[in-house]
């Protein structure tokens, strides 16, 4: 199988290798030199510049101007060899990992001023979620600025630090007065390219105008199809709906039943780290928690920990996912409790994420190993660490008595979750995500529960969900159907300004040739168009191709996009990218009128 988002592994590439940010910003151009080597930029109307490639200078807002900001970080989205996508790297004709045909290294040079690549870098969560604030959708009268709680969404860590500056800005927002495409301009441009052998014989497609709403392209636009990882969208709109974006996710501790017994409570934070050393920077710390408790105790000294992780119901794998997911380290167990995303050699797993290799060992029973960390550092042996479940606390009780809180931490903000998930197509934090929409909704935090949920809520956003199938929130299951019409609804949805938490999305989207799982593509002549201009989503299992997002056309119209294959050839991974780049090319490159 394979997930290019999900389950695949990932293709070698990050963009600390690049010396550019993985995490683009909101919408609009990228500048990607070289990409576009035989464009002659005609003199825009009155303002006698080019409208679709300025020049760097040209791409820092005027006074008052909406900015966008490259977004720091990598992308954690698998590339396909036998299976997936993102997580497994494309593999030569002779079936070794290495690079794809036709994807050479065309890098971009670092903007000036830029943020040095390395892992610090790529998790400057804040300088990415500050950009997002400042969308560009903007200039084409779609207005989604920071408004009101937004700003205070992206503020600071889990430990209250006030965010960092963000980087210079490099997208150029799109054109309020430029024409819309024609429909069968459009079809007279994409014909062609959505008949490609690369994508098999069912190829779905939709097309549509971000400022108008006009349907600009439609083949099979509200069948469901296999989405892969392009799954995480639907994900992150329905958990951004159905909790504040500023929720944080707690991790408690409270007095057990017996004397000496601390009960750790999983929350369902899948960033917890044991220390200042986690996998996700800024995350919550079970040492600060160990601290809290033995204040609280006074000078009773804990005897024993007991692991309550019961918030979560049912299997811990979705039943369908294929059996290398777990082998491979493509997903773990879906436990309430863990720490760093339930990776077990935490040193290796940075230094595979920043080669690009994303997937990790992971422990077997997430829960029971950060119990055993906690009792570490609460200087309880591990082996009294046990299951169990806490008790209730009553209305007066004392300090100290049972079911008493003795600490609690708190995660980042679910908006900034949001951003790890899109940006990484981390598959863990995506299942823990869509068992928040569960929870928000008093519903099993379980697989179905959280995929009826999810189910539910996109259809009170108005979204089309009559194709909508949904077994888990991370795409790694054959068993999901999304109509690219939703997913083109979606992203409309969070462009317009009627949800602002909605437009948090568009912060991990990687940009063409730029950022993330988009960065070796869009480098085969026949796709340079779209270097730059293009902001997706994408997915991958072995058959399995999906790319879903927005793109500026040539004439600086932004249109959004969705284009779904699932009877691809099965050795077909480098064509079917390649062929998917050239579609969402030609819709940059092209007026269509």
């Amino acid at each position: 199988m394979g997930r290019e988002d999900s389950h695949y592994r990932p293709e070698q590439s990050t963009g600390r290798e690049t010396g550019r940010s993985a995490r683009g910003s909101a919408v609009g151009r990228v500048p990607v030199p070289e990409a576009h080597p035989d464009h002659q930029p005609a003199a825009g109307p009155e303002q006698g510049t080019s409208p679709d490639r300025p020049s760097p200078a040209e791409l820092t807002p005027a006074d008052g101007e909406a900015a966008c900001f490259p977004a720091p970080g990598d992308s954690d989205e698998p590339t396909p060899a036998s299976h997936g996508e993102p997580d497994e790297p494309a593999r030569n004709s002779a079936g070794e990992p290495g690079e794809p045909a036709g994807h050479g290294d065309s890098r971009a040079p670092v903007p000036s001023g830029a943020t040095s690549p390395g892992r610090s870098r790529r998790w400057l969560l804040p300088a990415v979620l500050a950009s997002v604030g400042l969308l560009a959708l903007a200039a084409v009268g779609v207005t989604v600025a920071r408004s009101g709680p937004v700003a205070q969404w992206h503020d600071g860590g889990a430990d209250g630090q006030s965010a960092v500056e963000p980087p210079p800005a490099v997208l150029a927002v799109a054109d309020v007065n430029a024409p819309e495409p024609a429909a069968a301009g459009v079809r007279a441009a994409l014909d062609p390219l959505v008949n490609s052998a690369a994508l098999g014989d069912r190829v779905n497609v939709s097309v549509t105008d971000v400022a108008s709403g006009a349907i600009l392209y439609d083949q099979g636009a509200a069948d469901g199809t296999v989405p892969a990882s392009v799954t995480k969208l639907v994900t992150a709109a329905t958990v951004l709906a159905a909790r504040d974006p500023g929720h944080r996710i707690p991790t408690r501790a409270v007095a057990g039943a017996a004397p000496g017994e601390v009960v750790l409570i999983g929350g369902g934070d899948p960033t917890l780290a044991v220390d200042g050393t986690g996998f996700y920077p800024g995350a919550a710390r079970l040492d600060e928690l160990a601290a809290q408790v033995k204040t609280a105790l006074g000078g009773v000294a804990p005897t024993r920990v007991v692991v309550d992780s019961s918030l979560y119901s049912g299997p811990v794998h979705e039943p369908g996912w294929d059996d290398d997911i777990l082998s491979e380290g493509y997903g773990a167990a879906i436990t309430a409790l863990m720490t760093d995303g339930a990776r077990s050699d935490l040193e290796q797993a940075k230094r595979d994420h920043d080669d690009g290799r994303h997937a990790a060992k992971r422990v077997k029973e997430p829960d029971l190993h950060a119990g055993a960390a906690f009792a570490q550092l609460l200087g309880v042996p591990t082996g009294a660490v046990e299951r169990g479940t806490a008790p209730e606390a009553g209305a007066d009780a004392t300090a100290g008595a049972p079911g008493s809180e003795l600490g609690v931490v708190e995660s980042l903000p679910m908006v900034r979750l949001v951003d790890i998930m899109i940006s990484d197509s981390d598959n863990v934090v995506a299942e823990v995500l869509a068992r928040q929409v569960a929870l928000a909704r008093g519903q099993p935090a379980s697989f179905s529960g959280a995929a009826e949920s999810m189910r539910a809520v996109a259809g009170e956003l108005g979204l089309p969900v009559a194709a909508l199938t949904l077994a888990d929130g991370s795409g790694l299951s054959r068993a999901n159907r999304i109509s690219p019409s939703l997913l083109t609804d979606l992203v409309r949805l969070a462009a317009d300004g009627s949800r602002p938490e909605l437009a948090t999305l568009f912060g991990g989207l990687p940009v063409a040739a730029w950022s993330g799982t988009l960065t070796k593509r869009y480098t085969d002549v026949a796709a340079q168009a779209g270097a730059g201009m293009v902001r997706a989503k994408t997915g991958t299992l072995t058959g399995v191709h999906a790319i879903a997002g927005l793109v500026t056309t040539a004439d600086g119209r932004l249109l959004a996009f969705a284009v779904l294959t699932d009877r691809a050839p099965d050795d077909g991974l480098t064509a079917a990218r390649v062929a998917l780049d050239r579609i969402t090319a030609a819709l940059a490159a092209c007026g269509c009128r």
